[in-house]
């Protein structure tokens, strides 16, 4: 197969993948560039009914792939990842239209998929029991077994990478999946995914993607034949998930929203300090989950950094990615826009300086530096999801402790200083789920536990050696040769 039709709409078109391709209850949906509204493709909207048929379908497939040899798991898992990689060039293109990534960051996201895909598949291969002391002469062992079936809800901003890093593990590990992408994203999130694993050999039923919005999902945490969710979005999407799946007694993992802060102290290089500060919030227009949401900068270097920021600001452009060489794509909807446009105004409004930026045409909001950042100001509490870099300063390391931790939210933090053991004794307090000493807060990959404190998530973590305890469950086992009476 070429490798441009590899993603033929003439397969999917108006369908969802419910086993195989499939036409859903609940009608189509069209999926359109942000940068410009055009139609890229229609695919199947699901319902509540959807996930109810998709959910019975794997269940019932489910004993069949845990039984499944770990090392035939693998090997579907691996090939899926060579699919990925082979055909990375057309899918990014896809990623790059539909989400508004420029073609670095769809690229980033080819790549850190497969390899999501290949830690899944060596947790296949990994020992995932051992034997317990006993009390008797009966033999006791604990393994991990999978939960059944994993409902998993990923959001539009890394839309392959936050469905794959759940889906992948979860398989890997003998669940079955019925996966909801944003609707904003199926195709980056949700057909491509169907794809390469329909084309790596994966055996009928064991997942579902079913792109659709609030009630579908809904319909994952309240579903009977589905075991766990893994969600990941925003604080109040995730508090309703957790909501709905306690009452339904599931396992829940929830990865949520951030506030983060880049802590700047007074020795650092001012240069290389003001690109991570730009990096960690401009990436992906600021849609990041890790996006760097307050740069605390101390006083003695405010001015040095927030120009060299301003200077960075201004010549980054904003257009349409897939036909211009531009820093910033569009923002994902009108309603994200206003929010962006509500916070900053409310900022200026309340004494920070609009030093850069502030404005935009369309969905494309251009880099933005306020300064003069403080509490009290819907900049400095809340997630802007947008290319907004907010300055506070600072009088003392305590103090910028202090700023740090008064956040709801405690997904990432990063502190640049020439003194490590300065940047580390800071570090170590602050309540975060993941801490990054002279380096920027956008940071991720398979091989690390990622999730946060608070608001930022319920203490669960996707990725490296968590995703065993996440994806399976203790089983207790023992075992005496022959029955024995009781006194009873």
């Amino acid at each position: 197969m070429h490798a441009e039709k590899f993603l033929d709409t003439a397969r999917w078109g108006g369908l969802a993948y419910i086993s195989d391709w499939q036409e859903t209850l609940a009608g189509t949906i069209n999926v359109t560039d942000p940068a410009n509204g055009n139609v890229l493709a229609s695919v199947g909207l699901c319902g509540a009914a959807d996930v109810s048929r998709a959910a019975k379908q794997a269940r019932a497939a489910q004993k069949d792939w845990a039984r499944t040899r770990p090392s035939r798991r693998a090997a579907i898992l691996n090939r899926a990842a060579n699919l990925l990689e082979q055909h990375g060039a057309e899918l990014a293109s896809w990623i790059t239209q539909e989400s508004g990534s420029i073609h670095s960051k769809a690229m980033i996201e080819i790549e850190h998929g497969a390899l999501f895909i290949r830690h899944a598949a060596s947790l296949a291969l990994q020992p995932t029991g051992m034997f317990l002391p006993g009390m008797d002469d009966r033999t006791n062992y604990a393994r991990r077994v999978p939960h059944g079936v994993v409902g998993v809800i990923s959001p539009f901003n890394f839309p392959l990478v936050l469905s794959l890093r759940s889906i992948a593990a979860a398989i890997a590990l003998g669940n079955t999946v019925v996966h909801k992408p944003d609707p904003r994203t199926p195709i980056s999130g949700g057909i491509i995914i169907a794809r390469i694993f329909e084309e790596a050999g994966l055996p009928k039923g064991v997942l579902h993607v079913l792109p659709g919005g609030a009630d579908p999902g809904e319909a994952l945490c309240s579903d009977p034949n589905i075991a766990m969710v893994s969600f990941t979005g925003s604080a109040r999407g995730g508090a309703k998930v957790g909501e709905v799946c306690g009452r339904h007694l599931k396992r829940v993992q929830l990865e949520l929203g951030g506030k983060n802060a880049l802590i700047i102290l007074d020795d650092a290089d001012l240069d290389i300090a003001a690109s991570n500060a730009a990096w960690g919030a401009f990436l992906h227009q600021g849609q990041i989950c890790m996006a760097t949401g307050l740069i605390l900068v101390d006083e003695k270097i405010e001015q040095g950094i927030t120009e060299r920021l301003v200077a960075k600001a201004q010549h980054l452009p904003a257009g349409d990615p897939s036909t211009n060489w531009v820093a910033l794509g569009p923002i994902i909807s009108d309603t994200q826009v206003e929010t962006i446009q509500k916070i900053v105004d409310d900022a200026v409004a309340k004494g920070a300086r609009l030093l850069a930026g502030g404005t935009h045409d369309g969905h494309f909001y251009a880099a933005t530096v306020l300064s003069g950042v403080k509490p009290g100001m819907l900049a400095f509490e809340e997630e802007i999801f947008g290319p907004v870099a907010c300055i506070v300063s600072f009088a003392t390391d305590e103090q910028a402790v202090e700023l740090a931790n008064r956040s709801e939210y405690g997904l990432a933090a990063g502190v640049i200083s020439a003194n490590l053991g300065r940047a580390v004794t800071l570090g170590d307090q602050l309540n975060v789920g993941q801490l990054h000493i002279n380096d920027q807060t956008v940071n991720g990959g398979p091989y690390a536990p990622f999730g946060g404190r608070g608001k930022s998530g319920n203490g669960t973590r996707v990725g490296g050696p968590a995703d065993i305890e996440e994806f399976t469950q203790w089983q207790w086992v023992s075992m005496k040769s022959a029955a024995t009476p009781y006194p009873f």
